[in-house]
């Protein structure tokens, strides 16, 4: 090991600025830090290895052998924080060290956690037997769900109307993770004998039998509970149903709508499956598209700020549009029943729900750096909120997109982003150059976009909007209007059920933004 590299460390860790130094270590880290770190550990005190751990957890895939290696010569509490920390980067412990905490620890949550991600069905029976602990239950419920044990599914089922909070929604989503059909009975029962509230185990009965019945829009938990109860009786197996489009109407020239029953949702807003070693059961959500989770889209925290970030692109074009509907797109002057018919292949991939449709002109700018993203010159409008947080340039999707030019509504600052489902850089130059002479000779061709809009209250300090968008077809007409400097048609689908405020109800933030000054029909 390199003597600067150990020097680096210690002065990390006794400076003014501890995380700051370790910030620095762990972006870019010297080749040797991880050694360096173990070597540390052995002398270190309770605190510097928490921080130390933090650091081995901060470097990713090349820190997790070390956390591995100190697991095995860990005891007591040092052992409790490597190992919650092991939990949380998802590794999977050896059965034989992870049965040497189990007698070093007892069963308590990071070892809960841990068998979960173990893969081993031997400690099925262990979680099992905690599944009625306080504190610990819904945890070795969402741990026997991830082993996929479906011995277990009927004592996970029977407690999901006996517990509540938390641990009510754990039940549920191991369930979910569980996958099988013979909790649905569970299931129904309990909705039918009153069980509330029934949001929990509406969504793993969905998950579960992959249908997904439309619900009136509430206004109450108990009328949500009603329509659930409703929409899942007589229900007693999986099995899906074809995809209702219905009451299409097209109120104007510029926006329609219509309700999607039984949606197959390979294009929807969905909550991730539930971190090991969260409180939380849910709390981050990704957009899906084409069925695969093409952006994370954060936690569910008011408070917290909007963040999206790209997981990956998909392994093909995540959405193909259909002959017809590319020809409906192809110039398009007004909202219209033709329009919204050639779209019925793709509108059935969307997730159930009560839909709005918005023709409106977007002025766009293609965004290639952090710097000059929404999500960074936000901060130009918090000169006088009290934030904790600083400005970061990594606080962005991490790819190329499109942005309105402008705010959108005052007085709360309102950012309009328009993100791609495919990378940008490999569209084809022809093809944009063909769409740009169409837009400068009058033509209106449309893009098809997902869009939602967050509305937050950050730290209780500053409330901000954004309006998100997904390109579900036209990324090449979205970039020859950027480069013709036309404002950009397009046709905006929202789901009301993405859009509700609470203090304001259905579709009040889409009310609130859409339609913006400057939106027309042409």
């Amino acid at each position: 090991m390199d003597a600067g590299t150990g020097e680096r460390l210690e002065r990390a860790l006794t400076g003014p600025d501890v995380w700051g130094a370790l910030g620095t270590l762990a972006s870019d880290p010297p080749p040797d830090l991880v050694e360096a770190v173990e070597e540390r550990y052995g002398a270190a005190g309770p605190e510097q290895r928490r921080l130390l751990t933090w650091l081995l957890r901060s470097l990713g895939e090349s820190g997790d052998p070390a956390l591995l290696r100190l697991l095995e010569r860990a005891r007591g509490e040092h052992a409790r924080d490597v190992l919650a920390t092991a939990v949380q980067r998802g590794l999977r412990i050896p059965a034989g060290v992870l049965r040497g905490l189990v007698d070093d620890l007892g069963m308590m949550e990071p070892v809960v956690d841990a068998m979960g991600l173990s893969g081993d069905p031997s400690f099925a029976p262990l979680l099992a037997g905690v599944l009625d602990r306080t504190g610990l239950g819904g945890r070795a419920a969402l741990a026997l769900g991830r082993l996929g044990e479906r011995r277990w599914t009927g004592a996970l089922a029977e407690r999901v109307g006996g517990v509540s909070g938390l641990d009510h929604t754990a039940f549920a989503r191991a369930l979910e993770l569980m996958g099988d059909p013979a909790a649905v009975p569970y299931l129904v029962r309990w909705l039918r004998k009153g069980g509330e509230p029934a949001g929990d185990v509406h969504d793993a009965l969905v998950r579960i039998t992959g249908r997904n019945p439309l619900l009136p829009l509430w206004t109450t938990s108990e009328e949500y509970t009603r329509n659930a109860r409703r929409a899942w009786a007589g229900v007693t197996a999986a099995g899906r149903v074809p995809p209702d489009l219905r009451d299409m109407v097209v109120e104007s020239p510029s926006w329609a709508r219509f309700e999607l029953d039984e949606g197959r949702g390979r294009i929807r807003i969905d909550f991730d499956a539930p971190a090991a070693g969260s409180s939380w059961p849910r709390w981050n959500r990704s957009l899906f598209v084409g069925g695969e989770p093409l952006y994370r889209v954060g936690s569910i925290c008011d408070t917290c700020e909007t963040a999206l970030r790209l997981l990956d692109w998909p392994a093909r074009r995540a959405v193909r549009g259909a002959a017809r509907l590319r020809g409906a797109l192809s110039d398009v002057h007004a909202l219209d029943a033709e329009l919204l018919d050639a779209s019925r292949p793709l509108l059935e991939e969307l997730e159930t729900g009560h839909y709005r449709v918005f023709l409106a002109d977007l002025p766009l700018e293609r965004v290639a750096t952090p710097e000059r993203s929404w999500w960074v010159r936000r901060w130009e409008d918090r000169t006088e909120a009290d934030l904790s947080q600083e400005p970061d340039p990594v606080d962005w999707p991490g790819t190329e997109h499109f942005q309105l030019t402008h705010r959108l509504t005052e007085p709360v600052p309102t950012y309009g982003v328009v993100l791609p489902s495919q990378p940008l850089d490999a569209l084809d130059d022809d093809q944009v150059a063909g769409h740009r002479v169409a837009i400068e000779g009058g033509a209106r061709p449309a893009a098809l976009v997902l869009g939602w809009v967050e509305d937050r209250w950050v730290e209780a300090a500053h409330e901000e909007r954004f309006l998100v968008g997904t390109v579900l077809d036209g990324h090449h007409k979205l970039a020859a209007y950027a480069e013709a400097g036309v404002p950009a048609r397009v046709v905006l689908l929202s789901r009301l059920e993405d859009n509700w405020a609470e203090r304001d109800g259905w579709g009040a933030r889409l009310e609130a933004v859409l339609p913006w000054p400057g939106a027309s029909a042409g």
